[in-house]
């Protein structure tokens, strides 16, 4: 009967631990997960204050209809840019930075970049990478893509 009991105990002891092995691991994928969401999240908000700024005319400080992003950086749509140390990764003077991530903007031609990237707690170690691109001034004109 001892021995039973205790065979009983090892193999509750091993269904535990191999429970909470699972558990760490599925919180791990969920929370890349989020910050994924997250970051696209702000991107498309970053895109669309873009649009808005394209559409503007340029007497209140928007970009007139131009036919391209070209001059285009955070600061004329309303983001502080720098390092704000609220991640673990130093931005760069043009960078804009939050909690979920660093953006930066590539406004070089016709279409609008937008690269949002987040790092891991040791801020070397890459989570998640997401690409918007901005080909124009409607809904339609946003394409995604997310980099896990």
């Amino acid at each position: 009967m001892g021995q039973q009991q205790l065979l009983l105990l090892v193999l509750g002891i091993v269904i535990v631990g191999l429970a909470v092995v699972v558990g760490i691991q599925a919180f791990s994928e969920n929370q890349k997960k989020a910050n994924a969401d997250a970051l696209v999240n702000d991107a498309i908000r970053v895109a669309s204050d873009a649009q808005a700024w394209k559409l503007k005319p340029g007497a209140f400080g928007g970009g007139a209809s131009a036919a391209d992003w070209t001059g285009l950086n955070f600061g004329q749509i309303g983001y502080t840019v720098g390092d704000t140390a609220l991640t673990a990764a130093t931005a760069g003077d043009d960078d804009y930075e939050n909690l979920n991530g660093v953006f930066v903007l590539d406004a070089s031609g016709t279409d609008l970049e937008i690269t949002a990237t987040s790092y891991g707690t040791d801020g070397t170690t890459v989570m998640n990478t997401v690409v918007l691109t901005v080909a124009g001034t409607t809904p339609g004109d946003i394409t995604t893509e997310i980099n896990q």
